[in-house]
């Protein structure tokens, strides 16, 4: 049991172990609560999400979709009046252990939020903001340039940038500012990518693409989504879990979920009653 306050910002490297079995878990929690002063927001929530597979968090607005999601890399903890108590592993580690430092745990548990936040630089240097930051030692220019052809590359925007590399990145269009904002996190080597409805300020084919992304990024990295787009889920996800009122409700293979939800709160969700 933990209580954030009690707790100090350890100095550790957080390691993340290599896992290639689709049968083992990236992230657990046990018995999860978050009170925002006195209101409680999650209530005992145990779940598992599986490694290299994307995970959708569904449910009403105020539900705790991004409670939860953010309590995955300790970003809540920038609210003084925030309290959480429970579990949360990441890999096998805890956490809230003395010895994990927040700056390593946020390098290898990237988050992506609701609308595009590049910095207001070149697209070379957003891709290498978090290099830089991170590396003791700096990096040299063909080191640099790798990393930013290879980042690039796996989000799609290579071929369309590569001569565009001095751009302003506020400049680009949503979704590849979006795309732009991943990419800047996959040279930090993160295991689990956090995305807080990463779509919402997008178009049908920007939505399109950043899918198509998450399809090709899957199994490399763990994804886990928050969504209030019920088609979404059904098509991006692999597994689902529909929270209600700050509880987990049900949590299973997404097309199971939405073809024979087993809780009659799910069904009513999914069919459009209530939400």
């Amino acid at each position: 049991m933990f209580d954030v306050h009690r707790l100090a910002c350890g100095c550790a490297t957080f390691s993340l172990k290599t896992m290639t079995d689709p049968l083992l878990h990236s992230i657990t929690t046990r018995d999860l609560c978050l009170w925002y002063g006195k209101f409680q927001a999650l209530l005992n929530v145990s779940i598992d999400i599986r490694h290299g597979l994307i995970t959708s968090l569904i449910g009403p607005s105020g539900c705790g979709k991004t409670t939860l999601l953010r309590c995955f890399n300790r970003v809540n903890e920038r609210y003084d009046y925030v309290t959480t108590r429970g579990e949360i592993k990441i890999h096998g580690k805890d956490i809230y252990d003395s010895d994990v430092s927040l700056i390593e745990l946020r390098k290898k548990v990237g988050m992506v939020f609701q609308r595009p936040n590049p910095l207001p630089i070149s697209v070379y240097e957003n891709v290498l903001f978090g290099l830089r930051l991170h590396r003791a030692q700096k990096p040299s220019r063909s080191e640099c340039d790798a990393t930013v052809e290879k980042a690039l590359t796996e989000v799609g925007l290579w071929e369309a940038l590569k001569d565009r590399l001095d751009t302003k990145a506020t400049t680009l269009q949503l979704e590849q500012q979006q795309k732009l904002c991943i990419a800047r996190l996959l040279p930090l080597k993160p295991g689990v990518i956090l995305m807080d409805e990463p779509c919402s300020a997008l178009d049908v084919e920007g939505t399109r693409a950043i899918e198509e992304l998450m399809f090709a990024l899957k199994g490399q990295y763990t994804i886990v989504i928050v969504t209030h787009n019920m088609a979404q889920a059904r098509r991006a996800s692999d597994e689902c879990i529909f929270m209600l009122l700050g509880e987990v409700i049900e949590r299973r293979r997404t097309e199971e979920l939405f073809l024979t939800p087993s809780h009659p709160k799910t069904a009513d969700y999914i069919e459009g009653r209530y939400g």
